[in-house]
């Protein structure tokens, strides 16, 4: 029997984006400490790449997205370009709920490898990709990728490549 604040609790659902959801991701960052790419980014990703990429909604409201691809020259990793989750949503496991969701789709399905760059103060992020490796039973690799002085203006941290795989269905 639910009690009352079971019934108080909204559902978190998880699906594909449309290209509508591309301004509500752009505001979730804006609002937040993600680095901040233009709205066109997002809707972009929306459109051109909806089935690499995740929105969790509570209700009509996003509390969450994911946006990643599938690069050309490695058929077999998804690379993730960002995660955002609303402040109301983290401790959640919301990103790792994405992730996983992300995972099990039929465009993931040769998929053995996942990358995604990472800051160093980025704890969050390590924590997330440390914990689909654990939780897939497989590594985690991280490597230099981006140096400092590859970013202009000269208050961009370094950028580590977290490599997790392989994945086995």
């Amino acid at each position: 029997m639910m009690n009352e604040t079971d019934l108080l609790q909204k559902v978190v659902t998880l699906s594909e984006p449309t290209t509508r959801d591309g301004s509500l991701m752009w505001e979730l960052v804006n609002d937040s400490t993600l680095d901040q790419n233009s709205p066109y980014k997002y809707i972009m990703m929306c459109e051109f790449f909806t089935d690499t990429c995740v929105v969790a909604k509570e209700d009509a409201d996003l509390v969450g997205f994911i946006t990643g691809f599938i690069p050309p020259n490695r058929p077999d990793t998804v690379f993730i370009w960002q995660v955002g989750v609303h402040e109301s949503q983290r401790g959640k496991g919301i990103a790792s709920k994405m992730l996983n969701e992300l995972l099990s789709r039929y465009a993931c399905r040769n998929i053995k490898y996942v990358e995604a760059t990472v800051t160093p103060s980025n704890t969050a992020s390590q924590s997330l990709f440390l914990r689909l490796a654990r939780d897939h039973g497989t590594e985690c690799e991280v490597d230099d990728c981006f140096p400092e002085d590859v970013f202009p203006g000269g208050d961009h941290e370094a950028e580590l490549m977290y490599r997790v795989g392989p994945l086995t269905k």
